[in-house]
This record gives structure tokens, sequence and C-alpha cells, in this order.
């Protein structure tokens, strides 16, 4: 059951499985910006920034355009992952886009003999193009001692016709047998009509981000709202990513759950305040360190139980970690200026040839792209 499930010990690496991606945006058949996208790009900066060992498995093709930190697994005869995002400014004269999102290019599916040979601390699935096959996933459960899965990993399909992201239940995805292995499973609030989170919460702890509203927790024996970071949003891609890397960070520092939905909600207003991949101040980042560290050990001599067990009460001073977070993001000095591109100043490029190049751009962006969930398949519940 979810409340045996041990705290993470830190001391041991995680292993993070998705794919990187080249992902662009395109407004009216000009190209807005391009970025390194894949949810895994988001997970291990944030773990990488709080300096959580990780390895990451992720394949991309010869024409891959950004240097990282993880090397991926080059495939010489295939492409990387393409993302298209075409949005449309909404004609209720307030700024609203509608989003399709289309899977231009793929990869390929990440195996399980692409997996290391080794036993992990935890794992985490962070597919977005279908590159999580369900015996990946069963791998994974089988050398991880506790695995985290992002929702959007087990439920995107692809149009065969021209890639178009839809979304089905996870009882038709063909990972649903595997749900009572599964430790912890992330979803936004539009994807979690697809889990059916009731059930789901007899199994594992589900945690559904809600934007400017944070998160909720869901576990069998009940439910708890985590409080937001207010924030400036700019571009809300990779929140969720970024929230889950934080979210795991903390618990594998010895955070209770509470406290480390917490540290998820940080580092997910922190992504939306920048445009693409953040990058977090180095400053900032040791000083969110002392507050986990300052945290661990305030929690450790407030509780008289010593056992490893996964804690979902709020534990004492739970509010003043979020003032403390919350003062320590408003201290960094990163200039936003940075991320604040004004558009109709910044000469477009109209998309040539159906695919764009790649530059290596910064993403720019007018609107958030973002907000609108994707469409169902129709007839899925």
């Amino acid at each position: 059951m979810l409340v045996e499930q041990k705290q993470p010990n830190m001391g041991r690496r995680g292993l993070v499985v998705g794919n990187y991606c080249h992902d662009v945006l395109i407004r009216n058949d000009v190209v807005l910006g391009e970025t390194l996208g894949g949810a895994a790009s988001f997970v291990s900066n944030v773990l990488d920034g709080v300096s959580i060992r990780c390895d990451l498995v992720s394949k991309v093709g010869s024409d891959f355009a950004y240097s990282v930190a993880h090397p991926p697994i080059a495939v010489p005869t295939s492409p990387t992952t393409l993302f298209h995002a075409f949005f449309d400014s909404g004609s209720d004269g307030e700024g609203a886009c509608d989003r399709v999102l289309k899977r231009v290019r793929f990869c390929g599916a990440i195996e399980p003999s692409d997996l290391p040979e080794s036993r992990f601390n935890f794992g985490m699935a962070v597919g977005v193009a279908g590159e999580i096959l369900p015996e990946t996933l069963e791998r994974m459960l089988d050398i991880c001692e506790v695995v985290f899965v992002d929702i959007q990993a087990l439920i995107r399909v692809f149009d065969s016709s021209d890639g178009t992201v839809r979304l089905v239940g996870l009882k038709e995805s063909g990972f649903f047998h595997l749900l009572p292995r599964v430790g912890f499973l992330k979803a936004s609030a539009e994807e979690a009509p697809y889990v059916d989170v009731e059930e789901a919460r007899k199994w594992c702890c589900v945690l559904i981000t809600n934007g400017k509203e944070g998160c909720t927790l869901y576990w069998k024996d009940g439910e708890m709202q985590i409080s937001p970071f207010p924030t400036v949003q700019i571009d809300p891609t990779g929140a969720g990513d970024s929230f889950l890397g934080g979210f795991v960070a903390g618990l594998v520092q010895g955070l209770a759950v509470p406290d480390a939905a917490l540290l998820g909600n940080l580092f997910g207003s922190m992504t939306v305040g920048q445009i693409g991949l953040p990058k977090f101040e180095l400053r900032l980042l040791q000083r969110v360190k002392d507050e986990v560290q300052r945290r661990k050990m305030q929690s450790m001599s407030c509780c008289e139980d010593s056992n490893d067990d996964l804690k979902f009460v709020k534990p004492a001073g739970h509010q003043q970690f979020h003032s403390s977070l919350a003062a320590a993001k408003l201290a960094s000095t990163a200039p936003l200026q940075e991320c604040q591109w004004d558009l109709r100043n910044s000469p477009p490029r109209a998309v040539e040839q159906g695919i764009p190049q790649y530059t290596g751009q910064q993403k720019l962006l007018l609107n958030p792209v973002y907000e609108e969930p994707i469409q169902s398949v129709e007839g899925t519940q």
C-alpha cells in the first residue's frame, strides 16, 4: 500500500525516462519560436539545480540541435521528435488562444533494453510522444524502488494522418494494469478526467496540478490542497514537469509529502515566469536548498516517529515553510526582463516547406499557448 512506501534515500540516484524534443510554436503560419522540449528536459533541469543525482534515458536523431547535461541515445536512422503547436488569437478580445498540438516527427520508442542494468532509488516516466511502452514502464517498476509517472506519458495518442495529439482514458491506454505498482501519478486539471482519480487514488498518490490554484494531493484515505506561489505568467510550458521535478526533489531530500508538493509548486511557478527551459539563479537554488535542509531538520526534531514511511499530514510549520520559499523566490535577482520579448517588434519568420529549421533560439510568446487543454478522442471517457 502507498503508506508503506519508504522515503527515497538521497544517497542513491534516480532514473528519468523520456525523449528530448524539438518544439516549434506557430501562429497563422508564422514561426514564433523554437526551443528544447520534452518533459525530461524540464525535470532534469530541476533535479540538477538542487543536486539530485539522476541518469536520463532519452532518444534523439542526428539532427538534435541542443547541448544538454545528460547526453541522449543518438539514433542515426531517425529524426529527433518534433512537435508543432499551432494556435490562433481568440475572437473574445482577451487574447485567448486555441491550440492544436501535432507530433510531426517521432524518434522512436524507448525499449526496456535501453534502460540501464542497475537499480535505482526512484524512477520518473515522463514521456510526451508515446515513447514509453507498457513493457518499458514495467521494467522501470522492476528496477526502481518507487516510480513517479506523468499521465501524459500514458494517455496521449496521435492521429495517423497529421499527428494531432489527443487524449484517451487511462483504462483504454494499455497501462492501467500497472497502476497498483505506481507510487505517484501526476496529471493536470485538464488531464484528470481521463485518469478516474477516485479509482487511481485507491492504488497510488495522485497529484493534480491546477495552475495558479496550486495542486491537490489525493490518496486512499484523504486529499489535501497545497498552496501556490503567486507569479507573473509568461509561458506555462513545462510548469507541470518542473512541478514534478521539484516534488520528487523534496521527497528525495526527506520532506513530508505536503512539504514536497510546496517545493513542486515553487519550481512550477518559477518556470512559468520564464520562456522555454528556465534558468534558475545559483543564489536562489542555494537558498532553496538551505530552506529544504532547515525544514528537514525541523520536521525530524518535531516527530517522535523515526520511521521512513511517507507522511501525508501537513507537519507543524508547513505554512512557515511556504513563506520561507516565497521569500527565497522574491529575493532572487534573476532579470525577468531578459525573458519578456515583444513579438510585435520581433520580425516574424514564415514556415518554410512545412518544417522550420532549428537555430537554437529562445522561444518567443505573445500570449500563453499551453493553457488550452488538448481535446479528447471522441467517445472516450
